[in-house]
């Protein structure tokens, strides 16, 4: 990764790593799971050639990030406090930046619009569509009902319990086979049948994840583990809570998103018509477009690089 930067700087009581390349208007960049800042490799290079400075932290509980200990401690609050004590530390000359988010970083990306639209130029968010509060529904029991205990979302709920089920086969392995999961159906995580397939060979990696991408999140993981990782799946229904204050808010920023209509998020209940049918512009009121990209899984942005560098480019330079 040539000519990226890596820093750490002291944010919101805790210390944050974050890579950055290039200069001009800062692009925040945030990761999902199970992802570090490694998973905006493609777009960090491409995005500091064409004018802008990319930053891309590990977010809290990830990589070289601080991962405290307490489930507590992983609220949309504290990663919004993060974010813009991070924008103070490392941008204090620009007002307001350009964010792109994908999974979890998604999530997070849009309680930032939410929390402080007075620090975001415009959002390009992937995969993940803003989810609006709604105090009939509180989430983890409704996963649930949907789907079953087996789900990831519920079986990633009790502390300490998928720690040790990854630990069997490895924490590593573990966050190869999330990585290479690419079919649109739900992910269900048995226990003692982990991932559907036997684990005695290599994983199937999907032709975007070289091996050598491969040993860089295995290692990493191996060495910060997964716990802070899963704490974010932990605090689903108290950031449900946190968020009553916002009931029926809408996001006031300008908003682009961008999807695969392979991705397993688009085949929940209920979200195809909620993008497609006015729920998610009434929610969104200043979403410019959506993109359903053909043929395309959830990890996006390192399956099609460059159509999602174009995307962002071409976004964000609408507001120069």
């Amino acid at each position: 990764m040539e000519g990226i930067q890596h820093k750490t700087v002291g944010v919101n009581g805790i210390n944050m790593h974050f890579a950055e390349k290039g200069e001009g208007p800062v692009i925040l960049f945030l990761h999902g799971f199970p992802e570090i800042w490694y998973s905006w490799r493609h777009q960090i290079n491409g995005l500091a050639c064409l004018g802008y400075r990319a930053l891309a932290p590990d977010l809290r509980g990830y990589g070289e990030t601080d991962a405290p200990p307490s489930i507590a401690s992983y609220t949309c609050c504290h990663i919004v406090g993060d974010l813009i004590a991070l924008l103070d530390a490392v941008a204090p000359d620009q007002e307001k930046v350009f964010v792109v988010g994908h999974d979890w970083g998604a999530i997070m990306a849009w309680y930032l619009c939410l929390f402080r639209p007075d620090r975001v130029k415009a959002l390009l968010n992937l995969s993940v569509p803003f989810i609006p509060y709604n105090p009939k529904f509180k989430p983890v029991e409704t996963w649930q009902a949907f789907f079953g205990k087996d789900h990831y979302i519920v079986r990633f709920q009790e502390p300490g319990v998928m720690e040790a089920e990854f630990a069997e086969i490895g924490v590593g392995r573990a966050v190869l086979e999330l990585l290479s999961y690419r079919v649109p159906d739900p992910l269900y995580l048995p226990k003692g049948n982990l991932f559907g397939h036997p684990l005695g060979g290599p994983v199937d990696l999907p032709p975007w994840l070289s091996d050598q991408d491969a040993s860089y999140y295995a290692t990493q993981f191996e060495k910060s583990g997964i716990t802070g990782a899963l704490n974010y799946y932990r605090n689903f229904d108290r950031n449900w809570e946190l968020s009553a204050p916002w009931s029926r808010a809408q996001i006031k920023v300008p908003v682009k998103f961008v999807m695969g209509d392979l991705d397993l998020v688009y085949t929940m209940p209920g979200m195809k018509e909620y993008i497609h049918n006015g729920g998610f512009k009434r929610d969104v009121p200043f979403l410019e477009e959506v993109v359903l990209m053909k043929g395309v899984t959830h990890w996006i942005n390192q399956e099609k690089p460059d159509d999602i560098n174009n995307q962002i480019f071409d976004f964000f330079s609408k507001f120069h």
